[in-house]
Formats: C-alpha cells, structure tokens, sequence
C-alpha cells in the first residue's frame, strides 16, 4: 500500500490548535497598540471597577478592537469557505455575490445623506440594510430552481450596480473632506470602534454562522455533482438559501462596522483546504478560526509598522490577497 507524503491532523486536533492560534493572537492584538499600556494594571483596575486610563484605554480602544477583529475575521473565513463549497471554484469568496459591495454601498448612503453625522449607528446600521437589500434582490433575481451559474451572474449584476452607485456618490459629494472621509472608510479599518458595534454586529453574525454551518453535510455532498447531491435528499434550493442568506448576515454586518476588508475569504480558505482532505464541510469552521487569526495578525502589523499616517486594513489584506490570487491563477492556468 502507498503511503501517504503528508497526513493531515484530526479535524478536532486542527480546530483545537487554530482556536488556540486565535486566542494567542487576540491576546497580542491586545496587548499591542500606538502608545504604551501596562496590560497587567489596566486588567486589576479593570476587574476592581477603578475608572483609570489604563483600564480605559482597555475597554475602549483595545478590547473592542481585538473583539471585532475577531469576529469579522471570522466571519469572513467562514463565508469564503462556504462559498467556494456551494460554487465549487476556489477564486469564490463572499465579495461575488454582491453582498460585500451592497453592504459598502449602504453605508456610502449614510455618510452622503449626512446620518451619520447626526445618528451615532447610522453607519453600520446602513451597512446592514445595503446586505439585506442585496440578498432580497438576489433571490429576486435566483427565484426558485437556479443554478450556479445564475448565481454567480446575479451577484455580478449586484456588483456592478452597488460599485456604480458608490462612484455616483463620491462623484456627487458635497465637498472633497465628504468624499475622502468616505474612501478612508471604504479602505477598511478596525480603528476607533466601539462595544456598541460590537453588539450591533454579533447577533447578526452569529445567526449568519449557524446558518453556515449547518450546511456542511450538503457541502460535501455537493463535491460529487449537484445531481448527485440532490439524490442523496438534499434540498439545493434550500442549501443556496442557507449559504445566501448566512452569508448576507456575517459579512454584511462586517463590512457595515469596519468597511471592506477583502481577499480573507479568498485566502484562508485556500491555505486550509489540504489540511482538511479537500472537504468544503470540515472547512468550514477551521476556515472561521484561520480568517479570525489572519486578520488579527495584519491588524497587529499595521500598528507596529513605522509607516505614518495610520495604515488601513483593507489596503494591508489587499496586499496580501492580491499577490496569492495572481500565484492561484497562474498555477490553475499551468494546471489546465
């Protein structure tokens, strides 16, 4: 019998050890920011309820930052895995659905018709109600019995449309300190967030994950053909809603509270799919833990690079993602 090169990890051993890779990472985001902060004190005067600025700085800036980067990372993870399952082509991720963009695209409204300025959750709330807008048109445009390739037309048609209308905003802006405050948040950052986008975000996402990850069973069926898939009792119509729908809750309120952080969804999953024996339903939460630590990492490396002004999220995963997928289709193409 041949032997294997390379034996992949049990599925509870890789999840234990990404959960704990996400943990060691959470706790240096934490630790790390632009000005020195005695984490030891500012956690007893936290825990003691002593107003200091240490404990401050912890509760306000820090903690809320690593939480969020956190679950957006996760969600975006997720989200990749779970579409490049249901399309079946790794260069899938949430963005080719659309929904990234109409969720951008609401928040650009908010900021352009001045609510944001005068509501403190106008902007993520925005942000939210673009997703949710995108996802009732697409499955407008899917109706029942849609095949993939529809899918993927629609999400371009909705991305078209949301890109469209966020350059017509910019174009029309009031002044130039409008339009710019409006590309600095489209470039993506954790910076200066709050618990209370914390808990705007995290109900949505969490209902978004379970969504997700109920469809790990179908997942793997559908690697064998959608016929296939279909034979063994799943519902695909069913699926597609669940991936959809799941997808439109945990990336849209991501990118309603820190704008859009692109190519996680593209990335992570790739690197992992090997550890998992190629499977889309195991990926799906290792993919959650891998998304979650990525941009945990990336944001703490934006902080420690001596690069003035602040350096944006968005632009530091662009930097990463976009040299992967330019490697990704070069090997496909060699492939081929």
């Amino acid at each position: 019998m041949k032997t294997l090169p390379f034996q992949p990890p049990s599925l509870a051993l890789l999840i234990a050890l990404l959960a704990l890779a996400t943990l060691a990472v959470f706790a240096l985001s934490t630790a790390v920011g632009y000005a020195p902060l005695d984490l030891g004190a500012a956690i007893r005067d936290w825990l003691a309820g002593r107003p200091t600025l240490p404990a401050l700085v912890l509760t306000e800036l820090r903690l809320p930052r690593a939480i969020l980067g956190t679950l957006v990372g996760f969600s975006l993870g997720l989200s990749g895995a779970a579409m490049q399952g249901l399309l079946r082509n790794p260069l899938a991720e949430p963005g080719v659905v659309g929904i990234s963009s109409a969720a951008a695209f609401g928040a650009v409204v908010a900021f352009y018709s001045g609510l944001s300025a005068s509501v403190a959750l106008a902007l993520p709330l925005g942000g939210i109600a673009g997703a949710v807008v995108a996802t009732l048109l697409l499955f407008i445009l899917l109706g029942r019995g849609a095949g993939t390739t529809t899918l993927i037309l629609a999400g371009v048609a909705i991305n078209s449309f949301a890109g469209a209308a966020t350059s017509l905003a910019l174009n029309l802006a009031p002044n130039p300190y409008a339009a710019l405050e409006i590309v600095f948040w489209l470039m993506g950052s954790l910076a200066d967030r709050s618990l209370n986008h914390v808990l705007l975000a995290l109900p949505l996402m969490l209902v978004g994950w379970a969504l997700l990850l109920s469809t790990a069973p179908a997942l793997d069926a559908l690697t064998l053909g959608e016929d296939t898939a279909a034979s063994l009792g799943f519902d695909l119509t069913w699926l597609r809603a669940r991936l959809i729908g799941g997808t439109a809750l945990a990336v849209g309120s991501a990118v309603a509270v820190t704008g859009a952080i692109g190519f996680v969804g593209l990335v992570v999953p790739h690197l992992l799919r090997p550890l998992v024996g190629n499977r889309p339903g195991r990926l799906l939460l290792v993919s959650g833990f891998g998304g979650a630590s990525l941009v945990l990492l990336a944001d703490t490396a934006l902080r420690l690079a001596p690069i003035p002004p602040d350096l944006k999220l968005g632009v530091v995963t662009a930097l990463i993602g976009a040299p992967f997928l330019f490697s990704l289709v070069n090997r496909m193409r060699r492939e081929a």
